[in-house]
Protein backbone atom coordinates (compact mmCIF):
# COMPACT_ATOMS: atom_id res chain seq x y z
CA UNK A 1 0.00 0.00 0.00
CA UNK A 2 1.24 3.49 -1.01
CA UNK A 3 2.12 6.03 1.92
CA UNK A 4 0.66 9.07 1.26
CA UNK A 5 1.39 12.59 3.64
CA UNK A 6 -1.34 15.05 3.93
CA UNK A 7 -0.45 18.71 2.62
CA UNK A 8 -1.60 21.14 4.61
CA UNK A 9 -0.64 25.07 3.54
CA UNK A 10 -0.95 28.79 5.54
CA UNK A 11 -4.10 31.03 4.12
CA UNK A 12 -3.37 31.86 0.62
CA UNK A 13 -4.43 35.47 0.52
CA UNK A 14 -2.40 36.27 4.22
CA UNK A 15 0.20 39.12 3.46
CA UNK A 16 1.90 38.77 6.31
CA UNK A 17 4.13 35.06 7.13
CA UNK A 18 3.62 32.87 10.21
CA UNK A 19 5.59 33.68 13.11
CA UNK A 20 8.47 31.19 13.03
CA UNK A 21 8.99 31.21 8.71
CA UNK A 22 11.88 33.84 9.47
CA UNK A 23 10.17 36.78 7.02
CA UNK A 24 9.54 40.44 7.68
CA UNK A 25 6.81 42.21 6.72
CA UNK A 26 8.92 44.88 5.27
CA UNK A 27 12.07 45.71 3.39
CA UNK A 28 14.58 45.77 6.14
CA UNK A 29 17.33 47.20 3.43
CA UNK A 30 15.33 50.31 3.83
CA UNK A 31 15.82 52.73 6.58
CA UNK A 32 12.67 55.01 8.28
CA UNK A 33 13.53 57.54 5.29
CA UNK A 34 13.04 54.60 2.68
CA UNK A 35 16.99 55.17 2.00
CA UNK A 36 18.89 52.25 1.51
CA UNK A 37 21.05 50.71 4.07
CA UNK A 38 23.15 47.64 5.48
CA UNK A 39 21.51 46.12 7.70
CA UNK A 40 22.99 45.85 11.10
CA UNK A 41 23.52 41.98 12.63
CA UNK A 42 25.58 42.75 15.52
CA UNK A 43 23.30 41.97 18.12
CA UNK A 44 22.46 38.53 16.31
CA UNK A 45 24.19 35.24 17.45
CA UNK A 46 26.22 33.44 15.87
CA UNK A 47 24.90 30.10 14.46
CA UNK A 48 25.87 27.43 11.79
CA UNK A 49 24.15 28.00 8.91
CA UNK A 50 23.37 27.05 5.43
CA UNK A 51 21.54 27.36 2.10
CA UNK A 52 20.89 25.45 -0.86
CA UNK A 53 20.46 27.13 -4.42
CA UNK A 54 18.95 25.34 -7.52
CA UNK A 55 19.07 27.31 -11.27
CA UNK A 56 18.77 25.88 -14.72
CA UNK A 57 20.40 26.50 -17.86
CA UNK A 58 17.92 25.34 -21.28
CA UNK A 59 19.82 24.46 -23.92
CA UNK A 60 18.50 22.60 -27.29
CA UNK A 61 18.56 19.02 -27.55
CA UNK A 62 21.64 19.29 -30.17
CA UNK A 63 23.53 21.36 -27.66
CA UNK A 64 22.62 18.62 -24.75
CA UNK A 65 24.07 15.82 -26.61
CA UNK A 66 27.42 17.68 -27.43
CA UNK A 67 27.60 18.32 -23.48
CA UNK A 68 26.78 14.71 -22.33
CA UNK A 69 29.37 13.09 -24.88
CA UNK A 70 32.25 16.11 -23.54
CA UNK A 71 33.02 17.25 -27.17
CA UNK A 72 32.64 20.97 -26.62
CA UNK A 73 35.51 22.84 -28.47
CA UNK A 74 35.93 25.41 -25.23
CA UNK A 75 36.69 22.63 -23.02
CA UNK A 76 34.88 20.67 -20.43
CA UNK A 77 31.83 23.15 -19.65
CA UNK A 78 30.77 21.57 -16.66
CA UNK A 79 33.82 21.44 -14.48
CA UNK A 80 34.67 24.98 -15.92
CA UNK A 81 31.39 25.89 -14.49
CA UNK A 82 31.30 24.31 -11.42
CA UNK A 83 34.69 26.41 -10.35
CA UNK A 84 33.04 29.64 -11.77
CA UNK A 85 30.18 28.87 -9.21
CA UNK A 86 32.76 28.85 -6.81
CA UNK A 87 34.43 31.72 -7.18
CA UNK A 88 30.85 33.98 -7.71
CA UNK A 89 30.34 32.54 -4.36
CA UNK A 90 33.26 33.93 -3.08
CA UNK A 91 32.65 37.35 -4.53
CA UNK A 92 29.19 37.91 -3.44
CA UNK A 93 29.69 41.13 -1.53
CA UNK A 94 31.68 42.88 -3.78
CA UNK A 95 28.63 42.02 -6.66
CA UNK A 96 25.59 42.29 -4.14
CA UNK A 97 26.16 45.75 -2.94
CA UNK A 98 24.22 45.65 0.63
CA UNK A 99 25.09 41.62 0.85
CA UNK A 100 27.50 41.52 4.39
CA UNK A 101 30.71 40.03 3.90
CA UNK A 102 30.76 36.34 5.11
CA UNK A 103 33.59 34.01 6.38
CA UNK A 104 32.47 31.04 3.88
CA UNK A 105 33.06 27.65 5.32
CA UNK A 106 32.12 25.42 2.55
CA UNK A 107 30.83 25.48 -1.34
CA UNK A 108 29.52 22.41 -2.61
CA UNK A 109 28.64 23.36 -6.74
CA UNK A 110 27.36 20.40 -8.43
CA UNK A 111 26.53 20.73 -12.61
CA UNK A 112 24.44 18.09 -14.15
CA UNK A 113 23.13 17.47 -17.72
CA UNK A 114 19.20 17.22 -17.94
CA UNK A 115 17.26 16.45 -20.95
CA UNK A 116 16.62 20.29 -21.57
CA UNK A 117 19.69 21.64 -20.59
CA UNK A 118 22.02 21.73 -17.50
CA UNK A 119 20.81 21.86 -13.84
CA UNK A 120 23.32 23.56 -11.41
CA UNK A 121 22.61 23.38 -7.46
CA UNK A 122 25.11 25.05 -4.50
CA UNK A 123 25.34 24.37 -1.40
CA UNK A 124 27.15 27.09 0.66
CA UNK A 125 27.96 27.07 4.59
CA UNK A 126 28.86 29.62 7.29
CA UNK A 127 29.42 29.93 10.61
CA UNK A 128 27.91 34.03 11.27
CA UNK A 129 25.26 36.16 12.13
CA UNK A 130 23.45 36.42 8.84
CA UNK A 131 22.23 34.24 5.84
CA UNK A 132 24.08 32.59 3.45
CA UNK A 133 21.00 32.65 1.03
CA UNK A 134 22.97 35.47 -1.69
CA UNK A 135 26.06 33.43 -1.73
CA UNK A 136 24.35 30.38 -2.76
CA UNK A 137 22.42 32.51 -5.62
CA UNK A 138 25.48 33.83 -7.11
CA UNK A 139 27.30 30.46 -6.68
CA UNK A 140 24.72 29.10 -9.14
CA UNK A 141 24.22 32.45 -11.57
CA UNK A 142 27.60 32.84 -12.10
CA UNK A 143 28.14 29.02 -12.90
CA UNK A 144 25.41 29.71 -15.31
CA UNK A 145 26.30 32.53 -17.01
CA UNK A 146 29.60 30.52 -17.20
CA UNK A 147 27.61 27.77 -18.67
CA UNK A 148 25.87 29.51 -21.62
CA UNK A 149 29.70 31.49 -22.58
CA UNK A 150 30.93 27.90 -22.96
CA UNK A 151 28.19 27.15 -25.31
CA UNK A 152 26.89 30.24 -27.20
CA UNK A 153 28.95 29.35 -29.78
CA UNK A 154 26.95 26.31 -30.78
CA UNK A 155 23.45 27.14 -29.23
CA UNK A 156 23.24 30.80 -29.09
CA UNK A 157 19.43 30.60 -27.77
CA UNK A 158 20.70 29.06 -24.56
CA UNK A 159 19.26 30.59 -21.51
CA UNK A 160 19.24 31.23 -17.92
CA UNK A 161 16.10 30.02 -16.40
CA UNK A 162 14.64 30.12 -13.10
CA UNK A 163 17.13 30.45 -9.80
CA UNK A 164 15.89 29.65 -6.26
CA UNK A 165 16.60 28.97 -2.84
CA UNK A 166 15.94 25.49 -1.98
CA UNK A 167 16.67 25.45 1.45
CA UNK A 168 18.16 27.53 4.02
CA UNK A 169 18.99 26.44 7.91
CA UNK A 170 19.85 28.17 10.67
CA UNK A 171 19.65 31.47 12.67
CA UNK A 172 16.26 32.67 14.43
CA UNK A 173 14.11 31.42 11.96
CA UNK A 174 15.54 27.66 11.64
CA UNK A 175 15.08 25.29 8.07
CA UNK A 176 13.42 27.03 5.56
CA UNK A 177 11.89 24.86 2.31
CA UNK A 178 11.05 26.42 -0.48
CA UNK A 179 8.65 23.80 -1.23
CA UNK A 180 6.44 23.96 2.13
CA UNK A 181 6.07 27.57 2.07
CA UNK A 182 6.59 29.43 -0.96
CA UNK A 183 5.29 27.54 -3.82
CA UNK A 184 1.42 28.90 -2.62
CA UNK A 185 2.27 32.00 -3.38
CA UNK A 186 3.76 31.67 -6.59
CA UNK A 187 0.56 29.47 -7.13
CA UNK A 188 -1.49 32.17 -6.58
CA UNK A 189 -0.62 35.45 -7.55
CA UNK A 190 0.25 36.52 -11.08
CA UNK A 191 3.66 37.74 -12.32
CA UNK A 192 5.52 35.81 -9.23
CA UNK A 193 7.74 33.46 -11.27
CA UNK A 194 5.37 31.16 -12.85
CA UNK A 195 7.93 29.45 -15.15
CA UNK A 196 6.66 27.40 -18.78
CA UNK A 197 7.33 24.04 -19.70
CA UNK A 198 10.36 23.28 -17.37
CA UNK A 199 10.97 26.09 -15.13
CA UNK A 200 12.92 28.61 -17.39
CA UNK A 201 11.81 31.50 -16.63
CA UNK A 202 8.75 34.16 -17.14
CA UNK A 203 6.79 34.85 -20.41
CA UNK A 204 4.38 37.17 -20.47
CA UNK A 205 1.69 35.25 -20.97
CA UNK A 206 2.61 32.80 -18.14
CA UNK A 207 2.49 35.86 -15.99
CA UNK A 208 -0.63 37.11 -17.50
CA UNK A 209 -2.32 33.83 -16.89
CA UNK A 210 -0.51 32.78 -13.30
CA UNK A 211 -3.85 34.02 -11.87
CA UNK A 212 -5.96 31.15 -13.31
CA UNK A 213 -4.07 28.59 -11.68
CA UNK A 214 -6.50 29.19 -8.72
CA UNK A 215 -9.38 28.59 -10.70
CA UNK A 216 -10.14 24.94 -9.93
CA UNK A 217 -12.86 23.24 -8.53
CA UNK A 218 -14.88 25.46 -5.76
CA UNK A 219 -15.68 22.76 -4.21
CA UNK A 220 -13.42 20.47 -2.02
CA UNK A 221 -11.67 16.81 -3.64
CA UNK A 222 -9.50 15.16 -2.36
CA UNK A 223 -6.54 14.97 -4.88
CA UNK A 224 -3.32 12.72 -4.75
CA UNK A 225 0.23 14.16 -5.95
CA UNK A 226 2.57 11.56 -6.94
CA UNK A 227 6.79 11.97 -7.58
CA UNK A 228 8.19 9.49 -9.74
CA UNK A 229 11.85 10.19 -9.18
CA UNK A 230 14.47 6.80 -8.21
CA UNK A 231 16.99 9.73 -7.06
CA UNK A 232 14.05 11.86 -4.87
CA UNK A 233 12.69 8.28 -3.84
CA UNK A 234 16.11 7.11 -2.34
CA UNK A 235 16.20 10.25 -0.86
CA UNK A 236 19.39 11.59 -3.06
CA UNK A 237 17.44 14.68 -4.13
CA UNK A 238 15.01 16.89 -2.99
CA UNK A 239 11.16 16.84 -4.30
CA UNK A 240 11.01 20.30 -6.07
CA UNK A 241 8.00 19.92 -8.61
CA UNK A 242 5.69 17.80 -6.23
CA UNK A 243 5.18 20.46 -3.67
CA UNK A 244 4.63 23.11 -6.10
CA UNK A 245 1.97 21.32 -7.72
CA UNK A 246 0.25 20.16 -4.35
CA UNK A 247 0.34 23.86 -2.91
CA UNK A 248 -1.55 24.28 -6.63
CA UNK A 249 -4.16 22.01 -5.76
CA UNK A 250 -4.57 23.31 -2.24
CA UNK A 251 -4.94 26.98 -3.24
CA UNK A 252 -8.04 25.48 -5.43
CA UNK A 253 -9.61 24.14 -2.23
CA UNK A 254 -8.16 20.79 -2.85
CA UNK A 255 -7.24 18.34 0.04
CA UNK A 256 -3.83 16.85 -0.93
CA UNK A 257 -1.81 14.01 -0.03
CA UNK A 258 1.63 13.09 -1.69
CA UNK A 259 3.75 9.96 -2.24
CA UNK A 260 7.14 9.76 -3.67
CA UNK A 261 7.71 6.47 -5.64
CA UNK A 262 10.67 4.99 -8.01
CA UNK A 263 10.46 4.82 -11.76
CA UNK A 264 9.10 1.51 -11.66
CA UNK A 265 6.33 0.68 -13.21
CA UNK A 266 4.49 -1.42 -10.65
CA UNK A 267 5.70 1.39 -8.16
CA UNK A 268 3.88 4.03 -10.25
CA UNK A 269 0.56 1.78 -11.16
CA UNK A 270 0.22 0.94 -7.31
CA UNK A 271 0.30 4.48 -6.41
CA UNK A 272 -2.17 5.33 -8.62
CA UNK A 273 -4.75 2.24 -8.35
CA UNK A 274 -4.32 3.37 -3.97
CA UNK A 275 -5.04 7.04 -4.73
CA UNK A 276 -8.56 6.01 -6.69
CA UNK A 277 -8.98 3.45 -3.79
CA UNK A 278 -8.81 6.02 -1.64
CA UNK A 279 -11.40 8.09 -2.93
CA UNK A 280 -8.77 10.90 -4.97
CA UNK A 281 -10.81 12.32 -7.61
CA UNK A 282 -7.50 14.31 -8.84
CA UNK A 283 -4.31 11.56 -9.49
CA UNK A 284 -1.70 13.76 -10.96
CA UNK A 285 1.82 12.51 -11.44
CA UNK A 286 5.36 14.22 -11.96
CA UNK A 287 8.56 13.14 -13.68
CA UNK A 288 8.84 10.07 -15.47
CA UNK A 289 7.63 11.72 -18.78
CA UNK A 290 10.65 11.82 -20.47
CA UNK A 291 12.39 9.28 -23.08
CA UNK A 292 15.10 8.28 -20.92
CA UNK A 293 15.20 4.14 -20.40
CA UNK A 294 13.55 5.20 -17.14
CA UNK A 295 10.83 7.01 -17.54
CA UNK A 296 7.92 4.91 -17.40
CA UNK A 297 5.07 6.94 -16.21
CA UNK A 298 3.05 7.31 -19.23
CA UNK A 299 2.51 3.68 -20.83
CA UNK A 300 2.32 2.72 -16.91
CA UNK A 301 -0.68 4.69 -16.08
CA UNK A 302 -2.36 4.67 -19.99
CA UNK A 303 -3.67 0.41 -19.25
CA UNK A 304 -4.99 1.54 -16.53
CA UNK A 305 -7.49 4.40 -17.33
CA UNK A 306 -11.24 3.14 -18.37
CA UNK A 307 -11.14 6.36 -20.46
CA UNK A 308 -8.50 8.10 -22.28
CA UNK A 309 -8.75 11.70 -23.01
CA UNK A 310 -6.15 12.55 -25.94
CA UNK A 311 -7.05 16.45 -26.03
CA UNK A 312 -6.59 17.04 -22.41
CA UNK A 313 -2.98 15.51 -22.87
CA UNK A 314 -2.26 17.23 -25.94
CA UNK A 315 -3.49 20.52 -24.20
CA UNK A 316 -1.35 20.51 -21.16
CA UNK A 317 1.72 19.01 -23.78
CA UNK A 318 1.06 22.63 -26.18
CA UNK A 319 1.17 24.74 -22.51
CA UNK A 320 4.57 23.66 -22.28
CA UNK A 321 5.67 24.52 -26.02
CA UNK A 322 8.50 27.54 -26.09
CA UNK A 323 10.95 25.27 -24.10
CA UNK A 324 13.39 22.21 -25.52
CA UNK A 325 12.37 19.63 -22.88
CA UNK A 326 8.43 20.48 -23.47
CA UNK A 327 8.87 18.76 -27.10
CA UNK A 328 9.63 15.16 -25.42
CA UNK A 329 7.22 15.09 -22.83
CA UNK A 330 4.66 12.84 -23.28
CA UNK A 331 1.88 13.70 -21.22
CA UNK A 332 -0.91 10.89 -20.38
CA UNK A 333 -4.65 12.11 -19.26
CA UNK A 334 -8.16 9.74 -18.42
CA UNK A 335 -10.48 8.79 -16.31
CA UNK A 336 -10.29 5.74 -14.02
CA UNK A 337 -13.73 5.02 -12.21
CA UNK A 338 -14.77 8.69 -11.50
CA UNK A 339 -11.05 10.01 -10.99
CA UNK A 340 -9.22 12.15 -13.62
CA UNK A 341 -5.55 11.17 -13.60
CA UNK A 342 -2.63 12.94 -15.94
CA UNK A 343 0.84 12.63 -15.70
CA UNK A 344 2.90 15.68 -15.97
CA UNK A 345 6.50 16.72 -16.55
CA UNK A 346 8.93 16.30 -13.60
CA UNK A 347 9.65 20.26 -13.19
CA UNK A 348 8.45 23.58 -11.45
CA UNK A 349 7.65 24.83 -14.62
CA UNK A 350 5.99 21.52 -16.53
CA UNK A 351 3.32 21.10 -13.59
CA UNK A 352 2.32 24.89 -13.42
CA UNK A 353 1.46 24.82 -17.38
CA UNK A 354 -0.22 21.61 -17.18
CA UNK A 355 -2.18 23.15 -13.83
CA UNK A 356 -2.98 26.28 -15.84
CA UNK A 357 -4.98 23.64 -18.63
CA UNK A 358 -6.18 21.26 -16.24
CA UNK A 359 -7.82 24.87 -13.97
CA UNK A 360 -9.54 25.30 -16.72
CA UNK A 361 -11.67 22.34 -16.88
CA UNK A 362 -11.57 20.30 -13.98
CA UNK A 363 -14.70 21.47 -12.44
CA UNK A 364 -16.90 20.74 -15.41
CA UNK A 365 -15.02 17.48 -15.55
CA UNK A 366 -15.59 16.76 -12.15
CA UNK A 367 -19.43 17.14 -12.47
CA UNK A 368 -19.44 15.13 -15.39
CA UNK A 369 -17.83 12.19 -13.52
CA UNK A 370 -20.41 12.46 -10.75
CA UNK A 371 -23.12 12.33 -13.65
CA UNK A 372 -24.41 16.29 -13.35
CA UNK A 373 -25.08 18.84 -16.07
CA UNK A 374 -22.70 21.48 -15.12
CA UNK A 375 -23.16 23.90 -17.66
CA UNK A 376 -20.63 25.61 -19.79
CA UNK A 377 -18.93 29.25 -18.93
CA UNK A 378 -20.68 30.82 -22.12
CA UNK A 379 -23.92 29.24 -22.08
CA UNK A 380 -26.38 31.82 -21.82
CA UNK A 381 -29.57 29.60 -20.05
Amino acid sequence: MTQFREVRARAPHDPVAPAGDGRSDHLTHLDGAGHARMVDVSTKPVTQRAAVAVGRVVCAPATVEVLRRGELAKGDALAVARIAGIAGAKRTPDLVPLCHPVAITGVEVSVEVVVDGVEIRAQVRTAERTGIEMEALTAVTVAALTVVDMVKAVDRAAHIGRVWVERKEGGASGTWERGKQVAADEAQTPGTGTGTGTGTGVSASASASAGREVQGPRAEVQAVVVTVSDRCSAGERDDVSGPVLAEILTGWGAQVSRAVVADDAEAIAEAVRDAVDCGARLVLTTGGTGVTSRDVTPETVRPLLDKELPALAQAVRDAGRGTPGALLSRCVAGIVGRSLVVTLPGSPGGVRDGARVLAEVVEHLLDQLGDGDHPSARSTR
